[in-house]
């Protein structure tokens, strides 16, 4: 089967045990979930893509430890999560720096990613508490990777957009956290996050294969 299909039905299965409460629903759906665009990156060829390919695939697997981690709401899974991905996002600036992306691009991008990732802070900050540091932390390395995406927007616009709607699930992620918990985080975060893992998968290494092909 493949990887696509079976991640989307696994997500809205996901989304509906988050729903119904079913816990070892969610369990096993997410594991599948995460695991199969992990699958999906292998078969777009990320084994042929040389090191974007692999650093890709350390990338999606730290996610893939972020996801089980955060399957608990405990406070040390939750920072455990954080960190996973958190490393999950220098795995990704990593793969986009191995393909050259225009510094220009990103630079400008940079700008009004900074002025997103600022205003996020200031939303945050006054409920993080004590895991103000990490969050900040956190903040501050996904923003980096937005914007370093944007590096390689010529060659494919997908890679810029993975990382924004990336972004966004983290948003649905932290307003379930530290705002307003409640099923309607999850029922948007969870498509988008699972939609921006699948696009990172097909995309890097389609712009990864043109790369090292040459002309």
């Amino acid at each position: 089967m493949s990887a696509v299909p079976l991640c989307l039905l696994a997500t809205a299965i996901l989304v509906w045990a988050e729903r119904a409460r079913i816990m070892g629903v969610r369990a096993v759906t997410k594991t599948v979930a995460s695991l199969a665009f992990v699958l999906a990156a292998v078969q777009a060829g990320s084994l042929d893509a040389g090191v974007a390919g692999l650093a890709l695939l350390v990338a999606l697997g730290l996610s893939v430890v972020g996801d089980l981690l955060l399957l608990s709401r405990a406070r040390p899974a939750f920072l455990g999560g954080l960190g996973a991905f958190l490393l999950a996002h220098v795995a990704f600036v990593a793969t986009f720096l191995t393909l050259a992306p225009d510094p220009r691009i990103a630079a400008v991008a940079a700008v009004p990613v900074a002025a997103v990732c600022a205003g996020v802070w200031r939303w945050l900050s006054p409920r993080a508490g004590s895991m103000g540091g990490p969050v900040l932390a956190y903040v501050v390395v996904i923003g980096a990777m937005t914007a370093t995406s944007f590096g390689l927007a010529a060659r494919s616009p997908w890679v810029p957009v993975a990382a924004v709607v990336f972004l966004l699930s983290d948003l649905c992620v932290a307003r379930d956290r530290f705002v307003s918990p409640g099923w309607e985080n999850r029922l948007v975060g969870l498509p988008l996050y699972y939609g921006a893992q699948l696009l990172f998968a097909w995309a890097i290494p389609m712009v990864a294969l043109d790369v090292t092909s040459g002309p």
